[in-house]
């Protein structure tokens, strides 16, 4: 599973695209910090039996956030982000947003899995799947079920919170009760803390960083 690391290599490259002109070191702490909450319900997860990827790995945090600014930029009369921090704050809130959607929940999504819909759907979910271009088979894919035949349709389901239990370094054997160690493993499991654990995760947390601190030194270049 993506590191926190590799989360927010990501969420600086999708700062460092669409930040514009508001990039700077603030802005760019503001939206990694978005980027890195999800994983704090690693440590929800030793007092809450849906913990870690379900609490804080819901896509209704982003959709209510997105609805909120909405309402509060398009149908007030008075903007509150828009008084409060101006145009800057407003393209910081939607960037925000998304990095949070894409970079702090998205790479779980495809990674074990998270559990898009809780509390309104307790069912964990990975999107997994293939899309090829065959010369005797055409388009293959199976994100979408489009056919009997197809292999897998779109997002599989795993279980609910009560089933799914994602080990961390902070809770190594989930699964007790209240979410803490299961009296049935032992008792002084090892904590692993991820860094990288696949060549594409790699590849996200060095191109990421590197991308990211270029921007930032080309933004002091250019005030200077």
């Amino acid at each position: 599973m993506p590191s926190t690391l590799v989360h927010l290599a990501f969420g600086g490259m999708i700062a460092a695209a669409l930040l514009g002109s508001v990039f700077d070191r603030r802005s760019l702490l503001v939206v990694l910090a978005v980027v890195a909450a999800p994983d704090l319900d690693s440590f929800l997860a030793l007092f809450f039996v849906a913990g870690h990827r379900t609490l804080l790995h819901t896509y209704l945090i982003p959709i209510v956030a997105s609805a909120l600014l909405y309402v509060d930029l398009r149908l007030r009369d008075r903007s509150f982000v828009r008084g409060r921090w101006g145009p800057e704050g407003v393209r910081l809130a939607w960037v925000s947003v998304v990095a949070l959607a894409f970079a702090g929940i998205g790479l779980d999504f495809v990674d074990h899995g998270v559990n898009p819909l809780w509390p309104l759907h307790d069912q964990f979910y990975v999107l997994d799947g293939r899309f090829e271009v065959s010369d005797q088979r055409g388009i293959v894919q199976s994100y979408v079920d489009l056919s009997p035949d197809t292999e897998q349709s779109g997002p599989r389901s795993r279980g609910s919170s009560q089933e799914v239990n994602i080990s961390t370094g902070v809770d190594p054997n989930p699964g007790g009760v209240g979410g803490g160690p299961d009296p049935d493993t032992v008792e002084d499991p090892e904590r692993m803390f991820p860094v990288v654990r696949h060549g594409w995760q790699l590849a996200i947390l060095v191109t990421g960083t590197v991308v990211t601190a270029a921007r930032l030194g080309l933004g002091e270049i250019e005030e200077n």
